[in-house]
């Protein structure tokens, strides 16, 4: 009997050797004829098979996702680090009595860009340069907790979602797909690493580790003016904000931040504009395993705000198929986006 079953168990090895099996996940929240569901079906049935020239092994698999407009709404009327910067300047009564005039005046551009739709050349480096100053002197345990009480804040354009609940009921499901087959998921953002940290880690349980973003530098309660390869940390130190800008991570930074933080080349990239092509090129170019990169557009106008004209969603569509991306409609290819119950309010 016992050389039966041990026949039986090699011949099931034998049998399970070079099959494609990787672990599949329901995607209720897509249109199951999604050409870019498909293809990334597909895509991982071609590197989980072990034997295959295609197979990526386990501590290869490296997916790499911006946030904002990719795994997280861009909110109209604007990003959240953005409205938080709004908040903080405009609104905050702990800081805005201390706000420079600097800072007032560019806090008023965003409100009344975003009515326009336009916003002045050089904003994102503007608005990384001062929300660093209007964070500057918080340590980072306080300001973590400022983000996560403000991501309870009710989302004034929509109904029944909060800041921290504004997350795309599909990519979720691509991040759990993703997760269920060994993959190493980092977010790559635009936005405040410190901000997105506790966003991350309580909306989609991704870990701090795994986060790359804008950075300020940082340092210790007692530090003054020293360096901090002359600084020796003291007990009571607490590490606090400063007002210096390290880096925006937009277009290569991105490329940047992935070669010095993980060390290695993706392998899947998700995006949804210009700032993530340089990390989809960098994902999907002289790459030795197979690799994929994904854009989503904003083009769901119904269910949610959209910033394209018609003629641009086209023109973006064609430019980003014939670079070699996936395209992903959130109109065509989302069966829903967010949360139950959410629904857009009527401007």
């Amino acid at each position: 009997m016992k050389k039966i079953i041990l026949a039986l168990s090699l011949l099931a090895l034998l049998s399970s050797c070079g099959s494609s099996n990787p672990t599949e996940a329901k995607f209720d929240s897509w249109n199951q004829d999604a050409s870019a569901l498909t293809s990334l079906k597909e895509y991982m049935k071609k590197i989980t098979k072990e034997g295959s020239s295609d197979f990526i092994p386990k501590e290869d698999r490296i997916a790499v996702f911006d946030m904002d407009g990719t795994l997280y709404g861009e909110l109209y009327p604007t990003y959240l680090e953005y409205v938080m910067y709004e908040y903080r300047v405009l609104d905050d009564p702990t800081y805005k009595d201390k706000a420079t005039e600097e800072q007032i005046a560019f806090a008023q551009e965003i409100r009344a860009g975003v009515k326009n739709n336009s916003y002045p050349s050089g904003t994102d480096m503007r608005h990384a340069r001062l929300a660093a100053e209007a964070y500057a002197g918080m340590s980072l345990k306080s300001f973590e907790e400022y983000v996560v009480t403000f991501l309870g804040k009710e989302i004034p354009t929509f109904n029944n979602m909060t800041y921290g609940e504004a997350f795309y009921e599909p990519m979720r499901e691509v991040v759990n797909y993703l997760n269920d087959n060994d993959f190493q998921v980092y977010v790559v953002s635009g936005s405040d690493r410190f901000i997105c940290r506790p966003l991350l880690k309580s909306g989609l349980g991704i870990p701090s580790n795994r986060v790359i973003g804008m950075d300020v530098r940082v340092e210790a309660t007692h530090q003054g003016e020293t360096s901090g390869v002359s600084y020796q940390l003291q007990k009571d130190d607490e590490i606090l904000r400063t007002s210096e800008l390290l880096i925006k991570n937009l277009k290569f930074n991105k490329v940047a931040q992935i070669t010095q933080e993980i060390g290695k080349q993706p392998v899947l990239s998700f995006g949804n504009s210009g700032g993530d092509q340089s990390m989809h090129n960098y994902t999907i170019w002289n790459n030795p395993y197979p690799a994929e990169a994904f854009m989503l557009v904003a083009d769901d106008t119904i269910r949610d705000y959209s910033y394209l004209t018609d003629a641009k969603i086209s023109d973006l569509k064609t430019d980003w198929t014939n670079k070699g991306y996936h395209v992903v409609s959130m109109k065509d290819d989302f069966k829903t986006i967010y949360k139950e119950n959410v629904t857009k309010k009527v401007a």
